[in-house]
């Protein structure tokens, strides 16, 4: 295979993994607190000695987009919306991570769980204890949490010291290499913010990305062919 077919065939793979990115994107629309994600695409020169140099693109890595979405009222009272940076940082048995779905809801043992099961952290790391029977709980601007006036806890918010570490483990979860707490927070009781994938520009990259494959899937065959037709040409 000749430098073209290389350098198609990097191509193709960046493509093919671009696409199910995409598709995941597309997948979690309606998803709460998804963040859509894109691919970051490179070029490899790679110097030969007795040939000329070859480009080869290459499909890095995945980046976040951490766009604010859209927030719903649900009036949920474990229901908790970001506005603005940040996420919850929540318990899991891989590792504390960061997820910016806010649907909470009191285990039998009182700590606020996600629907997973895994517990939200207050703004020191430690879980969030809500005592059964002990009324209405209400959540300030700030993420401190009451019952009938009196303090329980405050659920903090925290983000990546450096963004580009943010890498996506599973439906909205993310870890990262160093995070540190957010100055001035603001959560919202009552409300869910949305998935910040927009349908209609999501959609057209997908297509977009299809018709490239293709494009490429073509050139290959067409480069199949030519070598064949040679190869026949000088075995006569």
């Amino acid at each position: 295979m000749d430098a073209a077919g290389y350098t198609t065939l990097s191509r193709q793979s960046g493509l093919m993994r671009e696409m199910q990115i995409v598709a995941n994107n597309v997948a979690n629309i309606a998803t709460s607190g998804f963040r859509r994600e894109g691919t970051v695409f490179a070029e490899h020169v790679f110097y030969l000695q007795s040939e000329p140099s070859l480009s080869v693109p290459h499909a890095t890595g995945r980046v976040v987009d951490l766009t604010q979405a859209a927030i719903t009222q649900t009036g949920g009272a474990y229901d908790f919306a970001i506005q603005g940076d940040g996420f919850f940082l929540i318990e899991t048995p891989q590792g504390n991570q960061l997820t910016r779905a806010g649907s909470f809801t009191p285990n039998e043992a009182g700590e606020l769980v996600t629907p997973d099961g895994h517990r939200l952290l207050d703004a020191g790391g430690a879980p969030i204890f809500v005592p059964a029977g002990a009324g209405p709980v209400a959540m300030a601007r700030d993420g401190s949490i009451s019952v009938q006036g009196q303090p329980l806890a405050q659920a903090g918010l925290w983000q990546p010291v450096d963004p580009l570490t943010l890498r996506h483990q599973s439906g909205t979860m993310f870890s990262a290499d160093e995070i540190e707490t957010v100055e001035n927070p603001t959560i919202l009781q009552g409300f869910l913010e949305e998935s910040n994938v927009n349908p209609i520009s999501e959609i057209a990259r997908m297509i977009e990305v299809q018709r490239a494959y293709e494009q490429g899937q073509r050139f290959l065959e067409a480069e199949d062919a030519r070598m064949r037709g040679v190869i026949e040409t000088l075995g006569r």
